[in-house]
């Protein structure tokens, strides 16, 4: 049980609220176990239910670890059974952070549970996807000499190759849509694991984990200047289950994108071109793993102009020594790894896949369903693709509108920092393909400066709605469609058991912790 004490303004803590009393740290207590116990039911329950290789499963024949593997609805009870522990644990946390309370929870005890929930996820198996196996042997075509833009991995690595053989079926003929940074850190844990699958996905886990700790340290700072409470911009942020379950546990590149991206914004800001050029560096290497991040130059650029009179001439000025700094570290990267420009023609490869969970191309193959029972015929190609293009067309047009009202609009201008979660989330929303871990773009940058109720609970919603949408097992159950609803009404029966240990012993029920401080 933490004793109360005071926060390091400096970090982004509570200044001027008082901390919790000795009965409220033992709530938290309860809370930081109940979501530690949750992250190790899902490491344990991954191990049968979770994002394995294709082919190759490690932990396949291992004695006791093997087990999970021939239980396969058993461990994806398991999983869900953590995926809730984890997801209660997060919102009963909000009770304490909520600004409403006469105390609240301090950064460093934030700090701590994050770090609790956050470490069993470390050593477990990927869930919820499979893309670290594409990261695996995508470095490896670059360390064999070849370019990942032009190939895949089935013909660059060949099918019998042990990361190739970790890719999944639709992945394995199709280039790589990743920025040259990517491609630059990423020979390092191809450097050090090798063909070893399991040491493979732990580096990358490691390089997450540093794109956390990024977010960690600049998210506050930023919800300072905003005058937003940095705590509960760190809990809706940072302690966030999909940052948990994707960013940790699945080990997405996204993770230290956005990690480059707040802390890029958080230098920019500082007093000096020294620290304009960093922090434009920073955002630039962020683009260059996905340029989903590229926006935020130009939100960057506005916030700078501002600052120094809010001419038309600022902003031209922002815009050209930033644009010189993009230019030279994108160049240098692009010519350093010898891969050039080829990313550019390869940003269309996740398109492939058509999911739901896009509300663009869910139109599209809604409205060919409904041709199809009209007697139209198939045409979903065709339909999604022009609803695609209209949705990027939108998109487009929005983050320029987002721009302008940030710079000159009436009758006050956006926030910068508003105007880039709003632009991400409108690429989001209206982008060609949409992931479980997606809206961390947005919400991230949005945390540190929304102070509406409304956002928070949205945010809320949307998290855990997306948090359980996906099974841990980062695929469908085609032939065997009856192990889901199983393994999910067994985690929630499973679920009772620790609920009844905890009654009585939990924060009281408050408003959700809103950004005021």
């Amino acid at each position: 049980m933490d004793p109360p004490q005071a926060d390091d303004p400096a970090r982004g803590g509570n200044t001027g609220v008082a901390e919790l009393n000795d009965a409220e740290c033992e709530q938290l207590s309860v809370v930081r176990r109940f979501g530690t116990t949750g992250s190790l039911l899902m490491a344990l329950g991954g191990m049968g239910a979770g994002a394995t290789p294709v082919i190759d499963n490690p932990l396949q024949g291992v004695r006791l670890f093997g087990l999970a593997t021939r239980l396969p609805t058993v461990s994806l009870a398991v999983c869900y059974l953590g995926i809730g522990m984890v997801i209660l644990a997060w919102l009963w946390l909000g009770r304490l952070v909520a600004a409403q309370r006469g105390r609240r929870l301090s950064r460093s005890q934030l700090d701590r549970t994050l770090a609790m929930w956050t470490v069993p996820l470390l050593f477990g198996p990927p869930m919820f996807s499979t893309d670290v196996y594409s990261y695996l042997a995508q470095c490896k075509i670059v360390a064999k000499g070849l370019n990942p833009y032009e190939i895949g991995p089935a013909l660059a690595l060949g099918t019998d190759d042990p990361l190739a053989r970790g890719v999944p079926t639709i992945w394995r003929d199709t280039p790589s849509p990743y920025g040259p940074f990517f491609f630059t850190y990423g020979r390092i844990p191809e450097w050090l694991a090798g063909d070893n699958v399991i040491a493979g996905v732990l580096l990358h886990r490691l390089i997450a984990l540093a794109g956390i700790g990024m977010i960690v340290w600049a998210l506050p700072r930023l919800a300072k200047r905003c005058g937003v409470n940095p705590v509960a911009a760190l809990w809706l942020g940072a302690a966030n289950p999909l940052v948990l379950f994707h960013l940790v546990s699945g080990a997405h590149n996204e993770a230290l994108m956005i990690g480059l991206l707040m802390v890029g914004f958080e230098i920019g800001l500082r007093p000096g071109w020294r620290m304009v050029v960093l922090g434009t560096a920073l955002i630039t290497l962020a683009a260059a793993i996905k340029i989903t991040a590229a926006p935020a130059l130009g939100f960057l650029g506005i916030a700078l102009a501002r600052r120094h009179g809010g001419r038309w001439l600022d902003l031209v000025k922002s815009a050209v020594g930033m644009g010189v700094v993009f230019v030279t570290v994108f160049g240098a990267l692009a010519v350093a790894n010898g891969l050039g420009f080829g990313w550019l023609h390869a940003l269309e490869t996740p398109n492939k896949v058509k999911s739901w969970l896009s509300p663009v191309t869910a139109l599209g193959m809604t409205t060919t369903a409904v041709g199809q029972a009209m007697g139209l015929g198939n045409h979903e190609d065709a339909v999604v693709g022009v609803a695609r293009t209209l949705g990027t067309g939108i998109a487009a047009l929005t983050v320029l509108a987002l721009l302008l009202i940030s710079f000159r609009g009436r009758p006050f201008p956006l926030e910068p920092l508003a105007g880039l979660g709003a632009a991400l989330g409108a690429l989001l929303v209206l982008g060609p393909i949409m992931h479980p871990w997606y809206p961390l773009w947005a919400m991230i940058p949005l945390a540190a400066v929304i102070k509406s109720p409304r956002f928070t609970k949205a945010a809320v919603i949307i998290t855990v709605v997306v948090a359980i949408s996906i099974p841990s097992t980062g695929a469908g159950f085609f032939g065997r469609a009856y192990v889901l609803p199983l393994a999910i009404i067994a985690g929630i029966v499973m679920l009772l058991v620790p609920l009844w240990f905890v009654r009585g012993k939990l924060p009281e029920p408050a408003p959700l912790p809103t950004a005021r401080t």
